[in-house]
């Protein structure tokens, strides 16, 4: 029976059979498949047997006649007959009374308004006929298959498999005209042309079907008819019994402009972002030129004595190794503040890594420190035992603590503070996992009426301020999944805590 049925294909069918003998389908993509895969599992036996019973009638003519089983029809009858000319082709016909109160034009009525909506929706629709993979999904669950990803890595065969076996039934315009076509004749296919352009996102659509999920959804990338690729979320909702089971909907939506848009925006605040680097650095200009002239001073200063202690009768040559490596040693650290500068100035893209926050807020106080001494302001660091470690950037992170600092270091230039200047710098890890930075200043604090503004661009409580600093803080601790909040403290003064997602210490980490 079974090779029978798979060695004969259907030429063509009415639509009273899509509807009636087979699972809803596109009629167009019926024809061309075995019998076997499309006939009713309940009715093969009989119509095996009368093919068969048809091939051996001497003469040809004349038909045979069985009572077959339906889930649409009472007491269908099932009539098989060839031409006697062509022996090649077998024609068949179900007739019988419908099992639900509806009449055919009632079902015909109701599935063209079906097809005008899928037709018409403003997006790209395909629907999908995966039933291939409904055997092989319940292979792998009887042999207690748990990770697919895991299986695909071992037989990388069924990705192949399965973008050839699944196929296209029917595409709505906004599907052709997504592909560039005028037909829809090249859609309905394998769903190969789908995934061409990205196998990681047939593995990934696989695994939510074999999870038994109701749908998937991500971006991809897609190659229309033409050639040009294109960027599109593609979402995927899969049937489950007692649904039907080859009626899989795939729905795209181009979003190419949308992501080149984004990535345009995301340009301009990295722009943005390195100009605001630019200009802290311009207000850092004495602090960095007395960073940079400590160590040379001390090269000069060694290298003198050096060249004294050469200039002697007996040279003490103890004495001179240890000159020369005091002034390699500040060569080093010469270089290392060149490289701290360069790093901050550079115009680079962001790099997100694991990061130790006690180092990032250590490293971002040498570009302020010689502005709060210069001050008279005291510094005080409560750093977390266990530091912190976050997933960011290590110069945008720098550049949100140096702005901070040097906010809370300007507030405290005018005015008298009892007790004198004081500047507290904490790191903590919440119960929650989050890590922290509160940075606080016993200054004048917010004005209550800018609290409503104080993220916004180029508003600044400063003469001569640009306004940039805050919002591009916020900016780069949102872009971190992070917060910014300020308050003023009950006992005078500003209060800064960042507050950004922890990660845990993995091996490698730096």
């Amino acid at each position: 029976m079974a090779s029978l049925l798979s060695g004969t294909r259907v030429v063509d069918l009415n639509e009273a059979a899509v509807h009636l003998i087979v699972p809803y389908s596109a009629r167009g993509g019926i024809a061309g498949q075995s019998l076997a895969e499309v006939w009713p599992p309940e009715s093969q036996p009989e119509l095996a047997d009368a093919i068969a019973a048809l091939a051996r009638r001497k003469p040809a003519a004349g038909r045979e006649v069985r009572e077959v089983r339906s889930l649409v029809l009472d007491r269908p009858s099932l009539s098989v007959w060839r031409d006697e000319g062509d022996r090649d082709e077998v024609f068949f016909s179900v007739s019988g009374q419908l099992k639900q109160n509806r009449t055919y034009y009632q079902l015909w009525t109701s599935e063209a308004r079906f097809r005008r909506l899928i037709h018409h929706l403003p997006f790209a629709l395909l629907q999908v006929d995966a039933t291939a993979m409904e055997p092989i999904w319940s292979r792998l669950r009887t042999e207690g298959v748990m990770d697919l990803f895991a299986y695909l890595d071992a037989h990388p065969e069924l990705v192949a498999f399965s973008c050839e076996a699944v196929r296209v039934t029917d595409a709505n315009h906004y599907a052709m005209s997504l592909f560039g076509l005028d037909d829809p004749a090249p859609l309905l296919t394998s769903v190969e042309y789908l995934f061409s352009q990205a196998q990681d996102t047939a593995r990934r659509v696989m695994n939510a079907h074999f999870k038994g999920k109701r749908s998937y959804t991500e971006i991809t990338r897609i190659a229309r008819h033409d050639g040009e690729l294109r960027d599109v979320r593609i979402s995927v909702t899969y049937p489950t019994a007692p649904e039907l089971l080859d009626i899989t909907m795939i729905s795209l939506e181009d979003v190419t402009a949308r992501l080149q848009t984004e990535a345009q925006l995301r340009q301009i605040q990295a722009d943005f972002t390195h100009a605001a680097r630019i200009y802290t650095l311009g207000e850092l200009t004495t602090s960095i030129a007395h960073e940079v002239n400590q160590p040379l001073a001390a090269i000069v200063t060694n290298a003198d004595a050096s060249l004294r202690w050469l200039g002697r009768g007996a040279p003490d040559l103890s004495k001179i190794q240890h000159l020369t490596s005091r002034i390699a040693a500040n060569a080093r650290r010469a270089g290392d503040i060149i490289q701290r500068i360069r790093g901050m100035a550079a115009k680079r893209r962001p790099e997100r890594m694991v990061l130790d926050l006690n180092a990032i807020v250590e490293e971002a106080l040498l570009f302020v420190r010689h502005d709060i001494e210069n001050r008279s302001i005291a510094l005080s660091m409560t750093l977390a035992k266990v530091s912190p470690r976050v997933l960011g950037d290590r110069v945008e992170l720098q550049q949100v603590l140096v702005n901070l600092l040097l906010n809370a270091a300007q507030a405290l230039e005018t005015g008298e503070h009892l007790g004198g200047r004081h500047i507290i710098v904490v790191t903590r890890t919440n119960q929650d996992g989050t890590a922290v930075v509160v940075i606080c200043d016993n200054g004048p604090g917010i004005a209550p009426e800018h609290f409503e503004r104080i993220f916004d661009g180029f508003f600044s409580t400063k003469d001569g301020g640009m306004g940039i600093g805050l919002s591009i803080c916020e900016s780069i601790i949102s872009a971190h999944q992070g917060r910014i909040e300020i308050s003023n403290r009950a006992d005078g003064g500003a209060k800064v805590e960042v507050t950004i997602p922890g990660v845990q210490d993995r091996p490698g980490d730096s």
